[in-house]
């Protein structure tokens, strides 16, 4: 309901990118020029300096700005309430989520979500936990899904579930026989880690830490953004890993890789996060409340409730 090119101009504001806007609202990119000069012709001042390829707010773009999000939230907060006069849950529910949970525990969730709710809409976007956390909090998305601690002070971090991380080498290693690796054997072979900004890689940086094995320590062969290109380089000798256990179950079942449990044990917490501030829609407790009666969640163990 709220003009749409002050939705399309916030979105470029608060990536200052009208390429990265056009990829998050599903435009093109002279779509989403025009609708930014429709807005500045209709003040009758620009909102963006446009130089060397990067733009930045002027002094009329941050006032548009601060009244933009005030409106949309406005906006999002009455069809809301409008919409539970009726009973309904229903509209976009955007989500975002880590590799891990998304590929591997959401489809099915939404799936069964959906069912239950016909007219909802479930818009997942898939990255690292750093950059799920960039974008509930600058609200592009309503919630997300993370497989590390928040560190935004604005954000609501709800624990829902652990997941146990295994190292993971080739069926020729010559650990595959071991019942059981400790951080500084893992750290002493050919090690294969996520990019900086993962929540995975966050997770196994700090186990290393906590357990006396210093990251220079740590024999790092190669950093790769994506976990099957982990799978394939593991399961080629180039080295080993430490991945989700759940991620890595259809290759142990076809004998590509092995999985060893690390000693002591390595259990993240999987977290929910969303703005302190913004309010909460019936869709989105609605959504909150099936994650935390689901039996695939439960299966993981919830240590505390959504609520």
């Amino acid at each position: 309901m709220a003009d749409r090119r002050l939705q399309v101009f916030h979105t470029v504001a608060k990536q200052l990118s009208f390429t990265k806007a056009a990829e998050l609202l599903f435009m093109t990119q002279p779509a989403v020029t025009f609708q930014v000069k429709q807005l500045e012709e209709h003040f009758n001042t620009r909102l963006f300096e446009r130089s060397h390829g990067k733009i930045s707010l002027t002094p009329a773009g941050e006032l548009t700005l601060d009244y933009a999000e005030r409106i949309l939230n406005m906006t999002g907060e009455m069809e809301a309430r409008i919409s539970e006069l009726t009973g309904q849950v229903s509209g976009p529910l955007l989500i975002g989520a880590s590799t891990t949970i998304a590929e591997y525990m959401l489809p099915r969730l939404l799936g069964e979500f959906k069912q239950r709710h016909p007219e909802t809409q479930a818009r997942l976007t898939v990255a690292n936990s750093e950059t799920i956390e960039n974008k509930v909090a600058d609200h592009t998305l309503d919630m997300g899904l993370i497989e590390s601690a928040s560190h935004h002070p604005n954000l609501v971090t709800k624990v829902c579930c652990e997941d146990e991380l295994v190292m993971i080498c080739a069926p020729f290693s010559d650990l595959a026989q071991l019942s059981q690796v400790s951080p500084k054997q893992v750290a002493s072979h050919p090690y294969i880690s996520r990019e900086s900004g993962s929540g995975t890689r966050e997770c196994i940086d700090d186990f290393f830490r906590n357990n006396g094995v210093s990251l220079d320590e740590v024999n790092l062969v190669m950093e790769l953004g994506s976990r099957e290109a982990i799978k394939g380089a593991v399961a080629a000798g180039l080295g080993v890993a430490v991945l989700s256990s759940t991620t890595v179950s259809k290759e142990i079942r076809l004998d590509e890789l092995v999985a060893i449990p690390l000693d002591p044990p390595l259990r993240r917490q999987l977290s929910l996060v969303y703005p302190q501030e913004k309010f909460r829609s019936k869709l989105l407790q609605s959504f909150l409340d099936f994650l935390e009666q689901s039996p695939m969640i439960k299966n993981y163990a919830i240590p505390k409730s959504f609520k």
